[in-house]
């Protein structure tokens, strides 16, 4: 055969000479194990730009990751109850203290399935928990939803207020500070730090000395009352706030640097338009990612602020039940509580899709 009657070499594609009109590996519509089927991308291509995940996909995994948090909190916490030293028959019949004769511990423990080895007990308490049932209070003898209940919506009340002030506090120290002189962004940050750090029971006594018993302003014995409520509401925002402003706020820095930035600048937006309308939806994203963990700081901190203040809530109960070795109360308690974290942090993860559209993908 002559060379003319050899088909003319083709362009080039890829990087591979006398290819005639056929892709190389790198371009669309062929993988790197041979070229598209039907429409369809070849072996290890990746998927094209418009395709994500469905909705419902990604509601079933959370919904999944919710359902094991909450088995591996049950579980850790049947663990290390049933590890703290002492026997639990005590505390059904009245403590440590009460000089219970053995037939009473062992009526006790009959009573309550404490005679049954521990896996037992375990899949028994599982089982009651798939039936809504948190077992029976050993020290007021009293179903655990019944005692928990009454106790939940002042907790509640608190750390959703707490939330609130916090947020306040943060988004404002952000807005003032961001973009402004080395001076205030440095002023802010040492707020911010000294805030976060301050020690919850610290914090809550000198609100009391200051607010309570030297002004006179608030009550210092906490109740239902809205001023009965500032108090506490300040002792868990004020840290919060500190952690929350320090993670908006560089959020914001990071959006003010950025290159859609300049150009809003140079159309002629104001310092606080950028900020306000630009830089401010980078700050939310991360602060609304910590919301979750935030409500279980709130959680764990009602139990110093309830304690200092002697209001009735989930904090005290707590506290008093680990102290009184009441398992049923603790481990109703720190579901309740688990139960309140992993539905704040599913509302989290909702609210981040709608702030920024690119966390849904």
């Amino acid at each position: 055969m002559h060379d003319d009657a050899l088909p003319a070499p083709g362009p080039t594609f890829s990087g591979v000479p006398g290819a005639s009109g056929v892709p190389g590996p790198g371009a669309a519509g062929a993988g790197p194990q041979g070229p598209a089927v039907e429409g369809r991308p070849g072996a290890g291509a990746p998927l094209p730009r418009g395709r994500r995940r469905p909705w419902w996909a990604s509601a079933l995994w959370r919904l999944l990751g919710a359902v094991v948090a909450i088995w591996l909190v049950a579980t850790l916490g049947f663990v290390v109850l049933q590890a703290l030293p002492g026997d639990p028959a005590e505390a059904a019949v009245g403590g440590p203290g009460s000089q219970a004769s053995a037939a009473a511990l062992q009526a006790a423990r009959e009573q309550f399935g404490l005679d049954l080895p521990l896996p037992q007990q375990y899949v028994n308490y599982l089982g009651h928990l798939l039936r809504g049932d948190l077992g029976v209070s050993y020290g007021q003898k009293l179903p655990v939803a019944d005692v928990i209940a009454p106790l939940l919506w002042p907790t509640l009340l608190l750390a959703l207020c707490s939330l609130v002030l916090a947020w306040v506090l943060a988004l404002g120290t952000a807005l003032v500070a961001t973009g402004r002189s080395r001076i205030a962004a440095k002023l802010a940050s040492g707020l911010e730090l000294v805030a976060s750090v301050l020690p919850g029971f610290w914090l809550a006594a000198v609100l009391v000395i200051v607010f309570s018993t030297q002004l006179r302003w608030f009550p210092a014995v906490s109740d239902n009352s809205a001023r009965g409520l500032v108090l506490p509401t300040l002792g868990l925002a004020v840290p919060l706030a500190g952690y929350l402003a320090q993670t908006m706020r560089e959020g914001m820095l990071s959006a003010l640097d950025s290159p859609f930035a300049a150009a809003a600048r140079t159309r002629g937006e104001t310092a606080w338009g950028l900020r306000w309308r630009h830089a401010l939806r980078h700050g939310l994203v991360p602060g609304i990612n910590l919301s979750g963990w935030a409500f279980g700081y709130l959680i764990s901190g009602a139990v110093v602020v309830e304690t200092v203040f002697a209001r009735p809530g989930l904090g005290r109960a707590l506290l008093s039940a680990v102290t009184a070795r009441d398992v049923p109360l603790v481990l109703g308690v720190t579901l309740v509580s688990a139960l309140g974290y992993v539905l704040v942090t599913l509302l989290a993860d909702a609210l981040v899709a709608l702030v920024d559209r690119r966390a849904a993908a």
